[in-house]
């Protein structure tokens, strides 16, 4: 998924994820395989040795923690609310009101979340971001919820006033998945992106990729 990871005109993979297992490569002062595979094929690729490590916006919850280990956070996949300055909204129960329009993509999970949580709002779905962002900046909606850091380089392209809402829905931590039980691996991994968020570098790094910083970030911290 762009720009985590993607082809280029070369067919050569580019984007986040494929900068920071550089950077670990080097910093391990080992050479790196990139393999590219399938979300689902992530787990049973790392548990099974056939990689060392996996990253492709790898949530950490309890299940997958039973089978696998994670590194500290990397980096964060918040659902929140993007609004226009100028508009009443709070928080994100606001919403849930007859007089709100919310413009979303339509097939995408917000668009179940909203159905079940905010059923007094009215929704116009459209056919992709840049549609969902540029009815906004047009006036023809009033909120949009997703996964905002996939629309920085949209809010760029179409000028409005825009606001993104203090309170997110749901922050999502995404971390580096190892086999279950390399600790040796791991703790280094923690070492290396406690340096890697505190100097700076992986925040730098998502402007590159994202055009903009991430909406709720990773605070460094030296405890693992």
């Amino acid at each position: 998924l762009a720009p985590l990871g993607s082809f280029d005109a070369s067919n050569e993979v580019v984007g986040f994820d494929v900068d920071v297992a550089e950077k670990l490569a080097e910093m391990l002062g080992v050479k790196l395989e990139k393999v590219n595979i399938l979300g689902p094929d992530r787990i049973p690729f790392v548990s099974s040795g056939k990689i060392d490590f996996t990253l492709g916006a790898l949530t950490r919850t309890a299940d997958r923690a039973k089978v696998i280990d994670f590194s500290v956070p990397l980096h964060t996949e918040s659902l929140a609310v993007l609004t226009l300055e100028g508009k009443p909204f709070k928080d994100w129960k606001d919403l849930n009101n007859e007089n709100v329009t919310l413009v979303q993509v339509r097939g995408t999970t917000p668009v179940e979340f909203i159905q079940k949580n905010l059923p007094k709002a009215k929704l116009l779905l459209l056919d992709s971001n840049a549609d969902v962002v540029r009815s906004l900046a047009q006036g023809r909606g009033d909120a949009l919820i997703d996964v905002l850091d996939f629309f920085n380089d949209l809010r760029v392209q179409f000028k409005a006033n825009w606001k993104v809402l203090d309170t997110p829905i749901e922050v999502d931590y995404c971390s580096i998945g190892v086999a279950r039980g390399n600790t040796s691996l791991k703790d280094w991994l923690n070492v290396a992106l406690f340096q890697l968020h505190n100097d700076g570098w992986v925040n730098e790094t998502w402007v590159k990729w994202f055009k903009g910083p991430m909406v709720f970030d990773v605070k460094a911290t030296p405890y693992f």
